[in-house]
């Protein structure tokens, strides 16, 4: 005959072991899950604060650049005027090129020299919390023919490199006087010709007008290499 004391020890011996290991598995795996939901959490910190810290170098640059960008507003006067539209600055200096020439007449000479002076004196005494670096484009143009002239379509093209001459003459004569922008560490200088293209051109009968220099003063804040 079966004994019921032995048989209810027998199954108490069968079900603490499984028992114990059922829970241990389970203790396991919460263990598991605690640690990489743990590590989760500590990735996501560190993007977190990743994310904060650049963000904040980010409103910090904006600021900077929103100082130098009201710093800049000290070149508008006698020799620029700010096109808000463009966001550049237009030299004031009525310079005019006789056609498809990129010589600058000795009349205009003095007041382009001052224009140099003026926006090199004004770029160097910008003072900013952090390192910036200064892209200066210097743009020449040029004026389309009437309205008919064949001249108009055979010269399109050559007028890119009349536009960039007069560019480039410009930047010859700074130098010529002393104001070599490329000596200052902080200025990095560019020259170009939009010819008888380009944004915020003049039209109709100001079209004449576009025999002119644009500037454009782009900052760039930080490590400077």
């Amino acid at each position: 005959m079966n004994n019921p004391t032995s048989n209810k020890r027998q199954q108490n011996d069968f079900f603490w072991p499984s028992y114990v290991d059922l829970m241990t598995s389970l203790f396991v795996v919460m263990l598991v899950l605690f640690v990489y939901s743990f590590k989760l959490f500590k990735d996501r910190e560190g993007e977190l604060k990743q994310a904060n810290g650049e963000l904040k170098a980010k409103a910090e640059e904006l600021e900077q650049i929103t100082k130098i960008r009201r710093s800049l507003e000290r070149l508008e006067g006698k020799y620029f005027k700010y096109d808000p539209s463009n966001e550049r600055h237009e030299l004031l200096v009525p310079v005019q090129f006789k056609a498809g020439r990129d010589e600058i007449q000795d009349a205009y000479k003095p007041a382009l020299l001052q224009a140099g002076r003026t926006l090199r004196t004004v770029l160097k005494s910008i003072k900013t919390d952090q390192p910036v670096r200064y892209l200066v484009i210097v743009e020449g143009m040029a004026a389309r023919y009437p309205a008919g002239d064949p001249r108009n379509a055979r010269e399109e093209q050559t007028t890119y490199q009349l536009s960039y001459r007069r560019a480039l003459n410009l930047l010859n004569f700074w130098k010529q006087k002393g104001l070599d922008f490329g000596q200052d560490r902080n200025i990095e200088l560019i020259i170009g010709g939009s010819g008888f293209f380009g944004t915020g051109r003049y039209q109709g009968r100001r079209e004449g007008d576009n025999k002119r220099f644009l500037i454009q003063v782009i900052p760039k804040v930080g490590r400077m290499q």
